[in-house]
């Protein structure tokens, strides 16, 4: 891809920042300046100064809440996560600049008044600015057409070529050709096109082809194995003349699991009390409903193999599995009661796993925990599943925010090892944010289902490993 035009990309998203910016301090400002200065409502900071300072207090956190959220990832994110993260964004700033407001003004009296007038600000600034983007969006696909793609694949079959295509707006497979071909053949290929997809090749020859690449400056796009998300996780070493990098394998240090342990107790104790209405009057109908048990137990893997009884809310008929075999539920399942309908369509019957994280068998963000016999299964078909085994299981993760209900065995392994390697509280709260961004999106990933037991075991028979 032409050097200007990647340029020309980051020029143009850095003006969209900057405009977005400035619309939403504007705001901020007028709501500001009237109630402060020209009311007098809080009889303090009547100075430029004071204005100067409430304004830049606002764009700094605007800045690192709105990145955070990825709210100004225009022509990168979809239309409809760039409207979820603005809206998110918009709201905690919001929130959060309520309380600056009132202990710089010192007049806690006047919380109600703050409210109410950033919660109009922050409407006006949710619509104006979502309206803005899809301008900003409509413009960036105008100037800069989707990517001309080569993919060279190899053998494991992931469609990946059509998930590509669900992307028009970034990029268009136009040509795929297998990785067996004549190497001339696939330097003529690499020379027609602005960048090069390398899906699931063997190590040698994705090595040669990522060097040609980079000998031709190429972009390259490639599925990465899972020795590359542990390696990526090295840190550089400087000790010598020659190269070497330090990959620790060690997992969280006794630091980061204090930490996370505590904001574990911490935000599912208070996620508990916040929620117990709709978890009293969930429970009450589904008792009323057939008279049967609340909850539904079933035994799981976490961190090191330990085993325990995952808890969530009754949602099909008692006894569902009753030939001791597992059996998902699909779409319209008559296993499934009125009440599960309605709370599975809510999420609401994932929120007693609450209880197991305060209790410490699970944690907010991990892996999601599997049943011990697909633990068992996947792991003698896929030996790196073991992996996921070295963090706490968690009622949300990076594979169910980053992959779909219908991603791969392989590929949601992989996304977890992200996690796994890439750990940081940083991540946590990143994974939680987007968590609530995809909440009512259908196609949210969820744990390994039986026909992924059957894909991944298909897989191992014809020999596609992750090498």
């Amino acid at each position: 891809m032409p050097k200007k035009k990647v340029q020309g990309k980051y020029v143009y998203r850095a003006i969209c920042y900057l405009i977005l910016m400035a619309i939403a301090s504007a705001a901020f400002m007028y709501v500001w300046y009237d109630y402060v200065f020209v009311h007098n409502q809080t009889g303090h900071l009547l100075g430029i100064a004071n204005l100067g300072m409430a304004l830049g207090i606002y764009v700094i956190l605007y800045s690192i809440v709105g990145r955070w959220m990825r709210a100004f990832k225009i022509g990168v994110d979809r239309m409809s996560s760039l409207v979820a993260s603005q809206i998110l964004a918009l709201a905690i700033t919001d929130i959060i600049e309520i309380f600056i407001s009132l202990a710089i003004t010192g007049q806690f009296r006047f919380f109600w008044d703050f409210t109410w007038r950033y919660f109009l600000m922050g409407l006006a600034q949710a619509v104006v600015l979502c309206i803005l983007e899809a301008i900003m969006v409509f413009i960036y696909r105008k100037i800069f057409p989707p990517i001309h793609l080569l993919e060279i694949y190899g053998e494991h079959k992931n469609d990946l070529y059509k998930k590509i295509d669900t992307r028009t707006d970034k990029f268009h497979v136009d040509k795929l050709i297998h990785c067996d071909e004549p190497e001339a053949e696939l330097k003529k290929e690499i020379a027609n096109y602005d960048a090069v997809l390398i899906n699931d090749l063997p190590s040698e020859r994705r090595n040669r082809i990522l060097k040609y690449c980079f000998e031709k400056n190429k972009r390259v796009y490639y599925t990465p194995k899972i020795s590359d998300i542990i390696l990526k996780g090295a840190e550089e070493l400087n000790f010598f003349d020659t190269p070497l990098y330090l990959s620790r394998n060690t997992g969280m240090s006794l630091w980061e699991a204090a930490v996370k342990r505590f904001f574990d107790i911490f935000l599912s104790g208070i996620a508990l009390i916040v929620l117990s209405p709709i978890l009293l009057i969930t429970a009450l109908a589904i008792k009323l409903g057939d008279g049967g048990p609340v909850f539904f137990k079933q035994e799981r893997c976490t961190l090191g193999g330990k085993k325990f009884m995952i808890l969530k809310f009754r949602s099909m008929i008692v006894d569902a599995e009753k030939d001791g075999r597992p059996h998902p539920a699909g779409e319209k399942d008559d296993r499934i009661t009125k009440v599960g309908h309605v709370i599975r369509a809510i999420r609401v019957d994932e929120l007693p796993q609450l209880i197991n994280i305060l209790k410490g068998d699970m944690s907010i963000v991990g892996p999601r925990p599997e049943r011990v016999e697909h633990v068992e299964k996947y792991t003698q078909d896929v030996p790196e599943f073991k992996y996921r085994l070295k963090v706490k299981g968690g009622l949300t993760g990076y594979a169910q925010v980053y992959g779909k209900y219908n991603t791969t065995a392989l590929d949601k392994i992989k996304l977890d090892m992200y996690y796994i390697i890439n750990y940081s509280i940083r991540l946590d709260l990143q994974i939680i944010f987007e968590t609530v961004k995809i909440l009512f999106q259908k196609e949210s990933t969820e744990g390994f289902t039986e026909e992924r037991v059957e894909e991944m075991h298909d897989a191992a028979g014809n020999n596609i490993k992750d090498n």
